[in-house]
């Protein structure tokens, strides 16, 4: 299996394809895959100019294609083969299949037994068990609820939570534990003394539904 194809790695591959996506190019690095060749010998057995042909051999040259040697005032090129080496198997990544990302685990959702519509909307929100994004309630009342539902029951019935273990609670799935906690207790999930000492589950009868 072929490593693992860094940042830097895909962006020295779309260079090379950039310089290789002439076709004068490519003839040049087929001559000097076979030997070492000077520039105007290069030029005569391709047809085109001699600064033409510098011009392509400059930019095989700065991609890592090709290598230059000076012999007096003669310029004489050849494949570089450690860059053709490279670029072949960079090329060669392309059709390699990239690691699936790991699957949420959602076995969670299904143990709380709500009706699969609901399921489905945690499933869109989190991934393994954390809150991923928050639905924008001025269009997704009935998921920001739920989201809030599932909140709720993460808190022990008939117990008193100061703030800080409110918000130990809370970042368990979510970092945003001020704003969950104030959304907790506006829309009436969670319950707090005046002064806001102590938190504490609201029953559950008293709680907004999400279907309202």
């Amino acid at each position: 299996m072929n490593a693992k194809v860094t940042q830097a790695e895909k962006k020295q591959l779309s260079e090379m394809l950039k310089a290789l996506a002439d076709e004068n190019r490519l003839a040049l690095l087929q001559l000097l895959s076979e030997q070492e060749i000077a520039v105007g010998d290069l030029a005569e057995r391709v047809g085109i100019s001699e600064p033409t042909v510098s011009h392509h051999l400059s930019r095989l040259r700065e991609v890592g294609l090709v290598t230059l040697r000076m012999a007096g005032n003669k310029r004489f090129y050849r494949a570089n083969d450690q860059g053709v080496s490279t670029f072949k198997r960079l090329a060669a990544s392309i059709d390699q299949p990239t690691e699936a990302e790991p699957a949420s685990d959602d076995s969670w959702i299904a143990a709380l037994g709500w009706p699969e519509a609901d399921q489905e909307v945690l499933r869109a929100y989190t991934k393994n068990g954390r809150l991923v994004q928050i639905p924008p309630l001025n269009r997704k009342r009935h998921n920001f609820l739920l989201i809030l539902r599932w909140f709720s029951t993460l808190f022990e019935p008939d117990r008193m939570y100061s703030e800080a273990e409110v918000n130990a609670v809370i970042r368990q799935v979510n970092d945003d534990a001020a704003g969950l906690r104030r959304d907790l207790v506006d829309w009436g999930f969670l319950r707090r003394e005046r002064g806001g000492g102590k938190y504490w589950l609201a029953p559950e009868g008293e709680v907004i539904s999400a279907n309202s």
